[in-house]
């Protein structure tokens, strides 16, 4: 018999066990008895806390905006220097990856029954403000001489969303998050070099 918990624990369990089962088998697969089963409980007792599979969706969908939202906030405190905010912002988002590694599949697996479709819009509006943060500070790097001044800052936003995108496509088909960050801040770095002003080493 499972242990009674304080319901704010018993919902985060429950959350936890989803995102758990959406990256071992899909999101689309994941149904509440295989939640309940991982957590040891009844389907009753998942339907007491969320009383709709869709309601569990929405709240991990809450969750991982905050911390879209929360990766930019933090960001934007950790350096005065443009370049310094933009690679934190990438390197952030690559270790929330690396942490909640079904990210990738809740935004791009397709959803037949329509309970992602509100989790999505959500991320992608936090994944909007996250570009738009790139771009600001990108566009301060350009005018600052730090980068190309023939560079548009929305290409570079696109070449650096992009280093993300790939990892997370890879992630997708090795099922193995363990080297994103290591592996993000090789290319990032790269990247960054290959944008950068002549003579300026950012």
């Amino acid at each position: 018999m499972s242990q009674r918990k304080p319901a704010e624990n018993r919902r985060i369990e429950i959350l936890t066990a989803t995102l758990d089962l959406a990256f071992k088998i899909g999101p689309d697969h994941v149904t509440t008895g295989m939640v309940a089963h991982q957590l040891g409980l009844t389907q009753p007792a998942i339907y007491k806390h969320f009383p709709k599979k869709e309601f569990i969706w929405q709240a991990i969908g809450t969750a991982l905006i905050a911390r879209i939202h929360e990766n930019i906030d933090r960001s934007n405190a950790a350096s005065t220097n443009p370049m310094g905010v933009v690679r934190c912002l990438i390197l952030g988002h690559l270790n929330f990856i690396m942490e909640t590694p079904a990210l990738p599949e809740i935004m791009v697996t397709r959803d037949p029954s329509g309970n992602l479709a509100t989790t999505r819009r959500g991320i992608q509006g936090a994944m909007n403000a996250l570009r738009a943060c790139l771009k600001q500070h990108l566009e301060s790097a350009i005018s600052a001489g730090d980068l190309r001044e023939d560079l548009h800052a929305e290409d570079a936003v696109m070449l650096l969303i992009g280093v993300i995108q790939s990892l997370a496509l890879r992630l997708i088909v090795t099922r193995d998050p363990a080297h994103l960050v290591q592996d993000g801040e090789r290319l990032l770095d790269l990247q960054l070099m290959l944008l950068a002003s002549e003579g300026n080493t950012t």
